[in-house]
């Protein structure tokens, strides 16, 4: 068998030490908490085989058992909730949540594999012991994982008229002009925000079919996405994805913030730039060493140059008053330019149903 130990890409984010400690690891059972709770995810109904030391009266049941017979957790009799989460039972689950590849592919066999792709653990030597993670240590190694899934390039191709009208792997009727994507592992109606790292344009698609079958290529674009964030006549892009999670939890206007952070590798914003914000929403930016607000482009068009020094005690505010793209241009003291781009939205009407719901 292999053993993994941690450690952490330095390129992306700050060293840690997974030394042994004498902080309580984290059991599998909170553990798997947080990796579902971070999905924002749907339990649907199953008739899979409960585990035998997860009663039904636990919270959750329901969704230990359906993520078992999602091939998240393994094909096991029990569950073990109370035992501590080792590293290699933490890639497993992480990997597999994360849709990386079918389920049964990942394995501690394929570990390395992945880990190839994905660097957030390495070999140890031989005779190593598998470490047991903290609840800090699987949290940073969560966040790891899912920081390099949101800004990896990836190649996605445009499909549209020979497939409108047909029916998609989760049985709809294809419409290429609506906000779909294809893709082989996510699940049917995951919210994915999609950015072309050529121009920093964004759109957000829902999973609805299965594809693409093409070797290399990540996702299959409906005309109506693709065409929002590139010209049609490229065929195929380049881009970055970010999952927003299920389309009944998350809904169009309360998506999880996604934020701009990295002006450079150094000089990091806080909160950071929404890719996306509702309208009457303030801006608030700082960061921990001094950067430059070049410009503000505005939706319409209208340039606000501003030549703006906000250093590390400083904030940055501005509130949109207008719908569409805004586009900021940022540079460091030393002059690398970085250029974010955050759609304004209006969920007023989405908000007044909501209310008239409650």
């Amino acid at each position: 068998m292999h053993r993994i130990s941690l450690f952490i890409v330095a390129l992306l984010l700050p060293a840690v030490t997974f030394a042994q400690s004498s902080a309580v690891p984290i059991s599998r059972y909170d553990a798997f908490e947080y990796v579902w709770n971070s999905l924002h995810r749907a339990v649907g109904n199953t008739s899979e085989t409960p585990y035998t030391d997860v009663p039904s009266s636990d919270p959750m049941y329901k969704t230990i058992r359906f993520a078992k017979s999602r091939n998240i957790l393994g094909d096991f009799e029990t569950f073990r909730p109370d035992d501590s989460l080792d590293v290699i039972t933490a890639l497993i689950w992480l990997f597999r949540s994360r849709n990386i590849a079918d389920p049964e592919e990942i394995t501690e066999e394929t570990l390395p594999e992945f880990l190839t792709e994905y660097q957030i653990a390495r070999l140890p030597e031989e005779g190593e012991p598998v470490p047991e993670l903290t609840e800090s240590q699987f949290l940073f190694m969560m966040q790891s994982l899912d920081e390099q899934l949101a800004t990896t390039p990836r190649e996605m191709s445009l499909y549209s008229e020979k497939f409108h009208g047909k029916g998609t792997a989760f049985g709809e009727s294809f419409d290429m002009y609506a906000m779909t994507a294809a893709n082989k592992y996510l699940p049917h109606n995951t919210l994915v925000l999609v950015t072309n790292v050529d121009n920093g344009k964004s759109v957000t698609v829902r999973i609805n079919d299965r594809g693409p079958y093409v070797e290399d290529r990540y996702m299959d674009l409906s005309l109506g996405a693709f065409t929002t964030i590139a010209d049609r006549s490229k065929g195929v892009i380049h881009a970055t994805m970010q999952r927003l999670g299920d389309v009944n939890i998350v809904g169009p206007c309360v998506q999880p913030p996604v934020l701009q952070k990295r002006i450079t590798r150094d000089v990091i914003l806080a909160p950071g730039l929404p890719r996306i914000v509702h309208m009457g929403t303030e801006l608030t930016l700082s960061a921990n060493k001094s950067f430059v607000v070049r410009s503000v482009v505005y939706p319409d068009g209208f340039v606000s140059s501003m030549q703006n020094w906000i250093l590390p005690d400083e904030t940055f505010t501005l509130k949109p008053s207008m719908l569409g793209d805004y586009t900021f241009h940022l540079s460091s003291a030393n002059g690398r330019n970085r250029e974010m781009t955050m759609k304004v939205v209006d969920c007023a009407d989405a908000a007044e149903s909501s209310e008239g719901a409650q």
